[in-house]
């Protein structure tokens, strides 16, 4: 009798205290996000401690922490290597209890981390990384990207040039994913517009002598050089195009990928007249100036923000919106995502729009110009706006994807 009446108790607190810890897990309203992206080679002005301040102001702006949450933000460096990018993020997640990664510019990085992230069914909430594969043929119902892709950039620049008369190109690529990735999007626009590519040279990732490259431009005759990088590389590229008069002489330089770091970096005597393709800019309307302005106090060097950390801001801003949709943290990353493709999408600084089954967001682009020296009325004042690109346009239709999602 005594025995069973204990069996009983036992049971009955076992219940209990499962019933509790239920209702605990029920209401957990913890979220912990790792900001990964390179913090200090070539990437760290697009990306870098920056991109933390932009996610930082959307924990803030979110309106949760008002409300009882406790969101915490961390971050590493993956100094532009997928191994080191992974380790990281698998160190995060199963040791730190990290529920999103956020940013991930270098799309070796974000490829390789975004297999990691469905493997333990957490979320990468990419803006950095440009390789449509993302929402492509490696898409995961984990994994969003939110403020451009290889795609946008090939039918905005690659687009507007070609039908201008730049019909014969020579691409400079970074020989890792997203160079070629940027390179494989962009031929395929030239020749979808009747254009024909002459050739192009592979470069290693944070190159500082572009010379033998750009001779091989040169000596292609191609009107465009097509400069299939980013950062760093684009901005050396540019400077070194600039020293073997590759512009003067009549070859048009193609800037597949232009932040506004690298205009600020360059100067306007050296970067003006590129053409390039974007999804923000500071100065677009009200609230990107009015958003644009808060972002520059607290940023380092008071810089105004690039397309990749507005994303990183508006992007997270969707992810805590979902959170507070389902009225706790389920700590289920494909639960999370399947809720901000639920939600309409909705921020000061890319408006509204759907986020698409394939992970995709959609947003208009834009097709700017870089000013003359002359034209600037103040810093970073300097684009100018030659076209917009309708979203519909700037991501590939759910009828060509590859994305594996789209077949179920």
């Amino acid at each position: 009798m005594t025995t069973t009446f204990a069996r009983r108790s036992a049971a009955l607190l076992a219940c209990a205290a499962f019933g509790f810890a239920t209702s605990a897990y029920a209401q957990d309203k913890t979220v912990k996000i790792g900001v990964l992206n390179d913090m200090s080679s070539l990437y760290a002005d697009i990306g870098g401690p920056n991109s933390v301040v932009a996610i930082k102001m959307a924990v803030e702006d979110s309106g949760l922490l008002a409300k009882g949450w406790k969101i915490d933000v961390i971050s590493g460096d993956h100094q532009n290597k997928p191994d080191v990018g992974v380790n990281i993020a698998r160190q995060w997640i199963d040791n730190e209890k990290v529920d999103a990664i956020a940013d991930t510019p270098n799309s070796g990085v974000a490829l390789a981390v975004s297999n990691l992230v469905k493997e333990k069914n957490a979320v990468l909430l990419n803006s950095g990384a440009a390789s449509a594969d993302l929402t492509g043929k490696a898409c995961t119902p984990n994994t969003i990207s939110y403020t451009y892709d290889t795609y946008m950039l090939a039918n905005g620049t690659g687009k507007a040039l070609t039908k201008a008369g730049g019909d014969s190109w020579f691409f400079l690529t970074a020989d890792y994913a997203f160079g070629h990735a940027l390179e494989r999007d962009t031929t395929a626009v030239v020749t979808a517009n009747g254009g024909k590519v002459l050739g192009s040279v592979k470069h290693p990732i944070n190159t500082a002598d572009f010379s033998s490259f750009l001779l091989q431009a040169q000596s292609s005759k191609a009107k465009v050089v097509g400069l299939a990088n980013a950062g760093g590389d684009t901005t050396n590229s540019i400077k070194q195009a600039a020293e073997f008069g590759i512009v003067s002489a009549g070859q048009k330089l193609a800037a597949l990928l232009l932040f506004i770091n690298d205009v600020h970096s360059l100067g306007l005597k050296t970067a003006q007249g590129l053409t390039f393709t974007e999804s923000f800019y500071w100065d677009l309307n009200d609230k990107t100036r009015e958003w644009s302005k808060r972002f520059s106090k607290l940023a380092s060097k008071n810089a105004m923000p690039s397309m990749t950390q507005a994303g990183n801001y508006a992007m997270v801003l969707h992810y805590l919106k979902a959170m507070e949709a389902l009225g706790s943290n389920p700590h289920d990353g494909a639960k999370v995502v399947a809720k901000m493709k639920e939600l309409p999408t909705d921020d000061p600084l890319f408006g509204n729009g759907p986020l698409r089954q394939d992970g995709r967001r959609l947003i208009p682009a834009y097709l700017f110009e870089v000013k003359k020296p002359e034209e600037s009325k103040g810093p970073w004042d300097y684009y100018k706006q030659i076209a917009t690109i309708s979203a519909e346009d700037a991501a590939k239709p759910l009828k060509d994807s590859d994305c594996p999602l789209l077949k179920k």
